[in-house]
């Protein structure tokens, strides 16, 4: 298996992960959200009142931001 496919597998599993656990941390505060909720978090005052979420969803855009970067990166052929 090429090293990139492995990387890009390995990243969308840390995406799921950490996309579970931002779910589970938003019902624990009393916020019950969609996938596609988590993208705009900020819409939620529960969740902004807390510092660990946050800390956990900048976690997770940073993966978010690192899948888009090596994607684009492929599609122009630059890895």
């Amino acid at each position: 298996m090429h090293s990139l496919q492995k990387f890009d597998e390995t990243l969308e599993k840390m995406i799921r992960l950490q996309q579970e656990k931002i779910l589970k941390m938003a019902a624990e505060l009393g916020v019950h959200l969609t996938r596609e909720d988590i993208l705009n978090p900020h819409d939620y005052p529960e969740l902004l009142r807390s510092p660990r979420f946050n800390f956990e969803d900048g976690l997770l855009a940073g993966l978010l931001s690192t899948q888009t970067a090596l994607h684009r990166s492929l599609k122009e052929g630059g890895l």
